[in-house]
């Protein structure tokens, strides 16, 4: 199931995602060394354009590519940008084309074995596949009481779908033709009010998950959800932290 394939579900991506990408991009121009930008750049998993946007920092020529056409739909032009709506695992790009191929929040979707197989055909041998994971942490800065409302209250309700979690190792790099080059950790705030803080939930697939089934409507997870969250504001505003993993793939010589 394409978690992300439904106009609604775009709509919310695109007005309450955290827009933390220009973050990770400047961790990748530190790690790759990038004194200006590289000629192409490809952004699988691309949804809304958020990190596609991003990538103009660092790239001359930039193409997005999604399988929902919901989310391309949402996504910003942009003069070097343009969108393909394809698989991750069957990209219509020549071998040995783009210089760096990122995916924001979307690994974990992807059939590795096959995705992989097309970063490692379409990447020139200089190239680098760069993967970024991202989520919120279940943390409220100042209250560890929080946690019980995400685990306890929240999550119970509304469990995340399942998806492919596991790490990947320098080992299982090498077997698809890549080596890990790095990985490193990454952290950042967001400071929310109540109302803020649940539209942001709202746009996880966990709630898209229920909504889609038609077992709850949007509505009624938006008031419940901010029922059962206000009583752990201890304030009008709350800071959360968020982050992820970023993981460098460079491919292996032939």
């Amino acid at each position: 199931m394409n978690h992300f394939a439904h106009q609604t579900a775009a709509e919310r991506y695109t007005k309450d995602r955290p827009y933390f990408h220009p973050l990770v991009i400047e961790r990748i121009r530190a790690l790759l060394k990038l004194d200006g930008r590289v000629p192409v750049a490809i952004d699988v998993g691309c949804g809304t354009g958020m990190s596609t946007i991003s990538l103009a920092e660092i790239a001359t020529s930039i193409i997005g590519a999604d399988i929902s056409p919901a989310m391309l739909s949402q996504a910003p032009t942009h003069p070097r940008i343009r969108y393909v709506e394809t698989a991750a695992e069957s990209l219509p790009f020549d071998d040995h084309s783009a210089d760096l191929m990122t995916v924001f929040i979307a690994f974990h979707w992807l059939d590795r074995t096959r995705f992989l197989a097309e970063a490692r055909r379409i990447l020139r041998p200089t190239g680098t596949l760069v993967i970024c994971h991202h989520g919120f942490i279940g943390q409220m800065k100042g209250n560890p009481d929080f946690r019980r409302w995400c685990d306890d209250i929240y999550y119970p309700r509304y469990p995340n779908p399942p998806r492919n979690k596991q790490p990947l190792e320098d080992a299982d790099a090498r077997h698809h033709g890549f080596t890990l080059a790095g990985k490193e950790r990454y952290t950042y705030d967001k400071v929310y009010t109540p109302e803020e803080f649940i539209r942001q939930q709202n746009t996880h697939s966990n709630v898209i998950a229920k909504v889609e089934e038609g077992t709850e409507k949007l509505k009624e997870i938006y008031e419940w959800s901010l029922e059962t969250v206000r009583p752990f504001f201890l304030a009008p505003i709350a800071t959360f932290p968020f982050g992820g993993e970023i993981w460098y793939l460079q491919p292996l010589a032939s």
